[in-house]
């Protein structure tokens, strides 16, 4: 279909552009972009619209560096305030190159919550005002098209992190949603969405898993087709699941992590696991990060950097700039307020505020609607 499409199109321009020519120009523009070019023309749009160039488009937008974004989020409970903010990742942000995004809700929403990124489609929850519930939103920020998820079966009565990712093997969007519920000792169950499906599903209890520690995560590693987080029973380990076989494995954590550690977590630094603790002690902070070369093979931990700061506080791991550097997120206990680090000290995100979590984002025509 899309060679037809690039056909008519080098018909009917008075210069002529081979296929491959023409489909790279397109591929490379950005989604404001080619969004007004949908309006010149019937064939444009039909062209952008076809979905072996959305993928096209997607794939080139991962494979480019610059293509990379910080979507992030400042949230002021109180004062029933919550705004959404996109940026290019650099390892200086300037004030002038951050936008602000058009909220996916004609009511501003009481509570908000971003949870995870997947081929420029996020998660968000939000608490509606009218039905005095909670509901799951799927967005994309760059088509603005967003859609109300299905209602989860299961409560929350702890700390959740949800994740999404493709299935190839179904051709098909996962969402898995694992729970902390405080209520049963922090005890550990899970719920997967298939988005064609149309409803939640609760998955098996992990045989070996006494709780889970999901503070600070939000959302869950996605690593070689399976999501991870972090389990304890005898000691701490990594749990991963698998999305399209839907069965759990588990990975051994760097041997220096021990049960003395406080924090413990995992995220995914250029395609690749990583672990990471904090350790408190007389008013000091310790964070530590691991990153495994060679996935599910324990020997292959190489420890990346160690900081002691006081100012350091939960830190997770977000990026890694070109030059190296490491954007974390920390969160602070007893207070309200969030900051960025790298490895080399603060990092300045505008505008400044409070909860300022983050995910990286790369945009993409994927219709939410579409896609169940």
């Amino acid at each position: 279909m899309l060679m037809e499409i690039v056909d008519q199109l080098n018909q009917a321009m008075p210069v002529h552009f081979q296929e491959d020519i023409l489909a790279n120009i397109l591929c490379r523009l950005p989604v404001r972009s080619l969004l007004r070019f949908k309006c010149v023309s019937k064939l444009w749009k039909t062209l952008i619209d076809e979905p072996h160039f959305r993928m096209t488009h997607l794939n080139h937008a991962k494979n480019d560096e610059n293509s990379q974004n910080f979507l992030f989020y400042q949230l002021r409970p109180m004062e029933a305030i919550f705004s959404i903010y996109c940026c290019p990742l650099s390892p200086a942000i300037l004030a002038e190159d951050v936008r602000e995004l058009d909220f996916p809700l004609i009511v501003e929403p009481r509570f908000c919550q971003v949870y995870c990124c997947c081929d420029g489609l996020v998660i968000i929850t939000v608490y509606d005002n009218l039905a005095e519930c909670h509901r799951l939103l799927l967005w994309n920020p760059s088509t603005r098209e967003s859609m109300v998820l299905p209602t989860p079966k299961l409560s929350l009565n702890g700390i959740c992190c949800l994740g999404i990712s493709f299935d190839s093997n179904t051709g098909d969007y996962k969402i898995l949603r694992i729970l902390e519920d405080r209520n049963q000792g922090r005890k550990a169950r899970g719920e997967i969405l298939a988005l064609k499906s149309g409803s939640w599903r609760t998955i098996d209890e992990h045989p070996d898993v006494f709780q889970y520690i999901l503070f600070g995560m939000h959302s869950l590693a996605y690593i070689q087709g399976a999501f991870h987080w972090v389990g304890f029973s005898r000691n701490y380990f990594v749990v991963s699941f698998n999305i399209s076989h839907e069965v759990y494995g588990e990975i051994p954590l760097p041997e220096q992590i021990s049960m003395s550690y406080i924090d413990i977590g995992v995220s995914e630094l250029e395609g690749m696991l990583c672990a990471y603790s904090n350790v408190h002690h007389q008013g000091e902070n310790t964070f530590k990060l691991w990153m495994m070369k060679d996935y599910g093979v324990q020997e292959s931990w190489n420890a990346l950097f160690c900081i002691t700061d006081p100012n350091i506080d939960i830190p997770v791991p977000k990026y890694v700039f070109a030059n190296g550097e490491v954007l974390f997120w920390c969160i602070y206990y007893g207070r309200a307020e969030n900051s960025y680090w790298t490895q080399n000290g603060p990092f300045t995100l505008l505008p400044r505020g409070l909860r300022q979590n983050g995910f990286v984002f790369i945009e993409s025509f994927f219709s939410p609607r579409l896609l169940t």
